[in-house]
Protein backbone atom coordinates (compact mmCIF):
# COMPACT_ATOMS: atom_id res chain seq x y z
CA UNK A 1 0.00 0.00 0.00
CA UNK A 2 1.37 3.44 -0.93
CA UNK A 3 1.95 6.28 1.54
CA UNK A 4 -0.98 8.21 0.09
CA UNK A 5 -3.29 5.27 0.52
CA UNK A 6 -2.13 4.87 4.12
CA UNK A 7 -2.85 8.56 4.88
CA UNK A 8 -6.32 8.30 3.35
CA UNK A 9 -7.03 5.20 5.39
CA UNK A 10 -5.79 6.93 8.56
CA UNK A 11 -7.93 10.02 7.97
CA UNK A 12 -10.93 7.84 7.25
CA UNK A 13 -10.44 5.74 10.40
CA UNK A 14 -9.66 8.66 12.76
CA UNK A 15 -11.13 11.90 11.39
CA UNK A 16 -11.37 13.62 14.77
CA UNK A 17 -7.78 12.85 15.66
CA UNK A 18 -6.56 14.21 12.35
CA UNK A 19 -8.68 17.35 12.73
CA UNK A 20 -7.34 17.93 16.22
CA UNK A 21 -3.76 17.51 15.00
CA UNK A 22 -4.28 20.02 12.20
CA UNK A 23 -5.88 22.54 14.60
CA UNK A 24 -3.05 22.08 17.06
CA UNK A 25 -0.48 22.70 14.32
CA UNK A 26 -2.24 25.89 13.23
CA UNK A 27 -2.43 27.21 16.81
CA UNK A 28 1.24 26.42 17.33
CA UNK A 29 2.15 28.29 14.14
CA UNK A 30 0.14 31.32 15.26
CA UNK A 31 1.79 31.29 18.71
CA UNK A 32 5.27 31.02 17.23
CA UNK A 33 4.58 33.87 14.83
CA UNK A 34 3.20 36.05 17.62
CA UNK A 35 6.20 35.32 19.85
CA UNK A 36 8.68 36.65 17.30
CA UNK A 37 10.00 40.14 18.16
CA UNK A 38 8.87 42.93 15.86
CA UNK A 39 11.52 44.13 13.51
CA UNK A 40 12.06 47.83 14.27
CA UNK A 41 11.65 50.18 11.34
CA UNK A 42 14.80 51.71 9.97
CA UNK A 43 15.75 54.93 11.84
CA UNK A 44 14.77 58.15 10.22
CA UNK A 45 17.69 60.35 9.31
CA UNK A 46 17.04 64.09 9.43
CA UNK A 47 19.07 65.98 6.88
CA UNK A 48 19.46 69.68 7.82
CA UNK A 49 18.40 72.11 5.15
CA UNK A 50 21.11 74.30 3.72
CA UNK A 51 20.74 77.89 4.92
CA UNK A 52 21.41 80.84 2.71
CA UNK A 53 24.45 82.83 3.84
CA UNK A 54 23.51 85.81 6.01
CA UNK A 55 24.99 89.09 4.90
CA UNK A 56 26.95 90.93 7.56
CA UNK A 57 25.15 94.08 8.80
CA UNK A 58 26.45 97.24 7.26
CA UNK A 59 27.34 99.95 9.74
CA UNK A 60 25.53 103.22 9.09
CA UNK A 61 27.97 106.13 9.23
CA UNK A 62 27.09 108.93 11.60
CA UNK A 63 25.97 112.11 9.83
CA UNK A 64 28.61 114.82 9.59
CA UNK A 65 28.14 117.89 11.77
CA UNK A 66 29.08 121.49 10.91
CA UNK A 67 29.47 124.34 13.38
CA UNK A 68 28.24 127.75 12.22
CA UNK A 69 27.90 131.21 13.70
CA UNK A 70 24.43 132.68 13.06
CA UNK A 71 24.32 136.45 13.54
CA UNK A 72 22.38 139.54 12.57
CA UNK A 73 18.60 139.80 12.47
CA UNK A 74 17.74 136.45 14.06
CA UNK A 75 15.94 135.75 17.32
CA UNK A 76 18.81 134.04 19.13
CA UNK A 77 22.23 134.73 17.55
CA UNK A 78 24.94 132.27 18.48
CA UNK A 79 27.08 129.32 17.52
CA UNK A 80 25.16 126.18 16.53
CA UNK A 81 25.72 122.67 15.22
CA UNK A 82 23.94 121.51 12.06
CA UNK A 83 23.82 118.14 10.35
CA UNK A 84 25.08 118.05 6.78
CA UNK A 85 23.89 118.84 4.21
CA UNK A 86 22.96 122.19 5.78
CA UNK A 87 21.56 125.36 4.19
CA UNK A 88 21.22 128.94 5.36
CA UNK A 89 17.54 128.32 6.04
CA UNK A 90 18.52 125.54 8.49
CA UNK A 91 20.91 127.87 10.30
CA UNK A 92 18.24 130.56 10.58
CA UNK A 93 15.69 128.06 11.90
CA UNK A 94 17.98 126.71 14.63
CA UNK A 95 18.66 130.32 15.74
CA UNK A 96 14.95 130.80 16.45
CA UNK A 97 14.01 132.23 13.06
CA UNK A 98 14.39 135.74 11.72
CA UNK A 99 13.78 138.92 13.65
CA UNK A 100 10.85 141.16 12.57
CA UNK A 101 13.23 143.59 10.84
CA UNK A 102 15.14 140.93 8.87
CA UNK A 103 15.70 141.84 5.22
CA UNK A 104 15.20 138.47 3.53
CA UNK A 105 15.29 140.04 0.08
CA UNK A 106 19.08 140.08 0.44
CA UNK A 107 19.34 136.56 1.83
CA UNK A 108 19.96 133.41 -0.17
CA UNK A 109 18.26 130.90 2.10
CA UNK A 110 19.24 128.02 -0.19
CA UNK A 111 22.98 128.69 0.04
CA UNK A 112 24.95 125.74 1.47
CA UNK A 113 26.61 126.15 4.86
CA UNK A 114 30.13 124.85 5.54
CA UNK A 115 31.87 124.09 8.80
CA UNK A 116 33.20 127.21 10.53
CA UNK A 117 31.04 129.58 8.46
CA UNK A 118 29.20 132.67 9.66
CA UNK A 119 25.63 133.23 8.52
CA UNK A 120 24.68 136.89 8.61
CA UNK A 121 21.04 138.00 8.28
CA UNK A 122 20.90 141.73 7.57
CA UNK A 123 18.21 144.00 8.95
CA UNK A 124 16.15 146.31 6.77
CA UNK A 125 18.21 149.40 5.95
CA UNK A 126 21.40 147.85 7.34
CA UNK A 127 24.65 147.86 5.42
CA UNK A 128 26.16 144.66 4.08
CA UNK A 129 27.98 142.17 6.28
CA UNK A 130 30.25 144.06 8.68
CA UNK A 131 33.91 143.04 8.52
CA UNK A 132 35.72 143.38 11.87
CA UNK A 133 38.54 145.93 11.85
CA UNK A 134 42.01 144.37 11.58
CA UNK A 135 40.76 141.16 9.94
CA UNK A 136 41.75 140.41 6.36
CA UNK A 137 39.45 138.79 3.84
CA UNK A 138 36.28 139.76 2.07
CA UNK A 139 33.94 137.84 4.36
CA UNK A 140 30.59 136.40 3.42
CA UNK A 141 28.05 137.75 1.05
CA UNK A 142 24.93 139.27 2.64
CA UNK A 143 22.77 136.52 4.03
CA UNK A 144 25.25 133.87 2.99
CA UNK A 145 27.74 131.65 4.74
CA UNK A 146 31.36 132.68 4.76
CA UNK A 147 34.59 131.89 6.59
CA UNK A 148 35.26 132.72 10.21
CA UNK A 149 35.95 136.45 10.52
CA UNK A 150 38.30 136.11 13.51
CA UNK A 151 38.22 138.05 16.79
CA UNK A 152 36.75 141.54 16.87
CA UNK A 153 38.79 144.50 18.14
CA UNK A 154 36.79 146.07 20.97
CA UNK A 155 38.57 149.40 20.43
CA UNK A 156 37.74 149.67 16.73
CA UNK A 157 34.57 147.66 16.01
CA UNK A 158 31.36 149.49 15.19
CA UNK A 159 27.89 148.67 16.52
CA UNK A 160 27.04 146.28 13.69
CA UNK A 161 30.23 144.26 14.20
CA UNK A 162 29.64 144.00 17.95
CA UNK A 163 25.99 143.06 17.41
CA UNK A 164 27.20 140.08 15.34
CA UNK A 165 28.83 138.53 18.40
CA UNK A 166 26.85 135.69 20.03
CA UNK A 167 24.74 136.91 22.91
CA UNK A 168 25.34 140.59 22.08
CA UNK A 169 22.25 142.37 20.85
CA UNK A 170 21.86 145.97 19.67
CA UNK A 171 21.47 147.28 23.23
CA UNK A 172 24.69 145.66 24.51
CA UNK A 173 26.59 146.68 21.37
CA UNK A 174 25.50 150.28 21.91
CA UNK A 175 26.52 150.06 25.58
CA UNK A 176 30.03 148.90 24.57
CA UNK A 177 30.38 151.82 22.16
CA UNK A 178 29.10 154.27 24.82
CA UNK A 179 31.54 152.91 27.41
CA UNK A 180 34.42 153.26 24.96
CA UNK A 181 33.47 156.85 24.13
CA UNK A 182 33.14 157.74 27.79
CA UNK A 183 36.15 155.93 29.26
CA UNK A 184 38.49 155.61 26.30
CA UNK A 185 39.85 152.44 24.78
CA UNK A 186 39.59 149.10 26.56
CA UNK A 187 42.72 148.04 28.38
CA UNK A 188 41.76 144.36 28.46
CA UNK A 189 38.90 142.05 27.55
CA UNK A 190 38.04 141.72 31.26
CA UNK A 191 37.07 145.39 31.25
CA UNK A 192 33.86 144.33 29.52
CA UNK A 193 32.53 143.53 33.00
CA UNK A 194 32.23 147.28 33.53
CA UNK A 195 29.79 147.55 30.60
CA UNK A 196 26.12 147.44 31.65
CA UNK A 197 24.49 144.20 30.54
CA UNK A 198 27.68 142.09 30.54
CA UNK A 199 28.22 139.65 33.38
CA UNK A 200 30.82 136.93 34.02
CA UNK A 201 28.99 134.32 31.93
CA UNK A 202 28.69 136.57 28.89
CA UNK A 203 32.31 137.67 29.29
CA UNK A 204 33.51 134.06 29.14
CA UNK A 205 31.39 133.47 26.04
CA UNK A 206 33.01 136.48 24.36
CA UNK A 207 36.59 136.06 25.59
CA UNK A 208 37.84 134.10 22.57
CA UNK A 209 35.88 136.24 20.10
CA UNK A 210 37.25 139.69 20.95
CA UNK A 211 40.64 141.37 21.36
CA UNK A 212 41.91 144.80 22.38
CA UNK A 213 44.46 146.73 20.33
Amino acid sequence: MSLADRLRALVGAHPLLVGWAIATALVAAVVVQAARPDTPPPPEVSVPLAQAPTAAPTATPAPAVVVVHVAGAVVVPGVYELTEPARVTDAVAIAGGTAPDADLERVNLAAPVTDGARVWIPAIGEADVPVPVGVSGSGAEPGGAGPDMGPIDLNAADTAALDALPGVGPATATAIISYREEHGTFGSVDELLDVPGIGPAKLEALRDLVVVS
